[in-house]
């Protein structure tokens, strides 16, 4: 019996893959589950370009909206959810679609994505206390002693991921490289199925101008609304939600740190910087793959050979 097969299609923020996702379910008889760090939260619909109404009534998507916007919610969450999800739609013997961008996302459903290192509430104050104190400098200084062979590839300027380094350092006694190595060794999510990635391509000029046209129609169609309504409901106090583009250069300017002028120049230049990020990533992380002009499409039942 032939293995199931898990259909995973990404590609850059602006590059098409909803429209893309959606004829190819359509003709597959597939279900889509949505792999986004961004969609799986109520109320965030107009920033994230969220599949509508009309386009969830013509394919099942799944993974949209699991989350209030004020809590945090981490691709661990995410994996546990995508497990029960695949399992449902196979056992109903439809296609399963993957379709996002957001890299750790989609990393859960072909490699490990969080180890066993429980943070206890006493050690993360800790180490927040030291971050409101001393800032990143503490931060690093700490990870730099716990790591006399070095920190490897921990990007030191990154507050968020030398915080979660030291946590995870601190919690199980152990170095990066040993942590690194414990890593490694835990078993590959969804044995046992097939993986076939697409990943979409544009010519990197007309990304930058999709990108633009797509923060248009987003200020059009309420962002700043849209924002007014998700800080009345407290998603201030989820710093991934928050200070999701779109989102954070929209707070700005409704808190007067950012001229209306030049609000969709910002959103913009963001989203092309967050676009060069996720084609290294791409380049750098994802598994063998085929890869797709999404300005000229392959007949569909060549998406996902070879």
């Amino acid at each position: 019996m032939a293995a199931p097969v898990l259909h995973l299609l990404t590609g850059p923020t602006a590059c098409g893959k909803t429209a893309l996702a959606l004829e190819w379910a359509e003709r597959s008889g597939a279900e889509i589950i949505c792999a986004d760090s961004t969609t799986v939260y109520r109320g965030m619909d107009v920033g994230t370009a969220k599949p509508s109404a009309e386009e969830r009534s013509r394919v099942p998507h799944h993974l949209l909206d699991v989350a209030d916007v004020f809590q945090p919610f981490d691709v661990s969450a995410f994996a546990a959810m995508a497990r029960d999800v695949v399992e449902d739609i196979h056992r109903r013997g439809k296609p399963v679609l993957v379709v996002g961008g957001s890299g750790f996302y989609l990393r859960s459903f072909h490699a490990p994505i969080s180890d066993d290192v429980g943070i206890s509430p006493a050690l993360r104050a800790e180490v927040v206390e030291l971050e409101k104190r001393e800032g990143l400098a503490g931060l690093v200084r700490e990870v730099k002693g716990l790591n006399p062979g070095g920190t490897g590839s921990l990007d030191l300027l990154n507050p968020r991921r030398v915080f979660n380094a030291l946590l995870r350092c601190r919690a199980s006694g152990l170095t990066l490289g040993e942590l690194l190595t414990r890593f490694r060794s835990l078993p590959e999510p969804f044995p046992g199925w097939e993986k076939r990635f697409l990943l979409l391509r544009r010519p990197v000029e007309e990304l930058r101008e999709r990108a633009a046209a797509r923060t248009e129609a987003m200020l059009a169609a309420g962002l700043i609304e849209e924002v007014k309504q998700l800080t009345e409901m407290g998603f201030e106090c989820n710093p991934a939600a928050a200070s999701a583009i779109g989102y954070r250069e929209t707070l700005a300017f409704l808190k007067g740190g950012l001229p209306r002028s030049a609000l969709a120049g910002e959103i913009s230049r963001n989203t092309c910087r967050l676009i060069r990020k996720q084609l290294a990533w791409f380049r750098l992380h994802l598994p063998a793959h085929r890869t797709m002009d999404a300005g000229s499409p392959l007949p569909h039942s060549e998406w996902f050979q070879g």
